[in-house]
């Protein structure tokens, strides 16, 4: 966000600073518009996520669609080989992530256009939105690496132009996500502040950044993780295949690297608000490529 002084912009989510990291009151809401809006979360659900920054379900699709997904996704890797959208894992080679995936699999977009999907989104965020970024994150057994700690928002916001964090993740899982197989950790309540990091922005540092378990930059101080965990504690988030994680942008989190026979994937989509559009990075030289952040 850039609000309006007598003396020019001033940008309430600085961050890539030069010299210490801070945690400051989001200014902005979690549901947009009224926690009655119509849609197919309650009022109470919404109250909920309002207050710890992410939902639940326990079942958005079926067994034939996780089949046909992870059909395509596996048809879609194997054929793109070393294409920029598809990132591996920097110790055994596997695939890490596919991106642009409701691009390149005519299953996931049909997936990401149903009501139980995109309907969510436009419920909490109250407004028209489009995908922003949409992945496939695979942790095969043995082989998974972890993501560390960081809020999406930050990123956006700094290398990608998102003024506000209005917009929101859906995560839904391809293989069951058990507490032992790398699944996500939110600091619930986190998403009601927001967390800057230190140390400038490389030049063309996006696929870096996506293969690193602990990004150099974008990455909070572990001193601001442990503050938050210590008051707000750390929610793991289970739950068998076919159900979903719907989480406000800001939220910190993180997984585990998985080191049991058992894969652990999930399909991401991220919705941004059409008033939200993207603009020019906050905290970067330059934008990264489409798949990573469309436009």
């Amino acid at each position: 966000m850039v609000t309006q002084t007598a003396t020019g912009s001033v940008d309430v989510y600085r961050t890539r600073l030069a010299e210490h990291s801070q945690i400051e009151p989001r200014p902005h809401p979690v549901v947009w518009g009224s926690m009655n809006n119509s849609g197919p979360l309650s009022g109470p659900e919404l109250r909920r996520y309002d207050e710890r920054g992410y939902h639940t379900v326990s079942s958005v699709l079926d067994s034939a669609d996780i089949r046909r997904c992870l059909d395509d996704v596996h048809t879609i890797t194997d054929r793109l080989g070393e294409d920029d959208r598809v990132i591996r894992e920097s110790t055994s080679g596997d695939v890490r992530s596919l991106f642009a995936v409701h691009q390149l699999s005519d299953v996931v977009a049909e997936i990401v256009s149903r009501p139980e999907v995109i309907g969510v989104a436009q419920q909490i965020l109250d407004d028209e939105v489009y995908v922003h970024q949409s992945r496939v994150n695979l942790k095969p057994g043995f082989a998974g690496g972890p993501f560390y700690w960081h809020s999406d928002f930050e990123t956006w916001h700094a290398e990608d132009g998102m003024p506000a964090p209005r917009a929101l993740s859906v995560s839904i899982a391809l293989t069951p996500n058990y507490s032992h197989n790398g699944s996500l950790m939110i600091i619930p309540g986190s998403h009601k502040r927001f967390v800057s990091c230190v140390g400038a922005t490389p030049k063309a540092y996006h696929r870096e950044s996506l293969v690193s378990y602990r990004p150099p930059f974008g990455t909070p101080e572990e001193s601001d993780v442990t503050e938050l965990s210590d008051e707000l504690g750390i929610d793991t988030i289970v739950g068998g295949e076919g159900s979903a994680l719907y989480f406000d942008s800001n939220c910190m989190h993180a997984s585990a690297g998985n080191i049991t026979p058992y894969p652990r994937s999930n399909l991401f989509v991220v919705f941004n608000a059409k008033s939200n559009a993207l603009q020019d990075p906050y905290g970067a030289a330059a934008p990264r490529p489409d798949h990573l952040a469309h436009r």
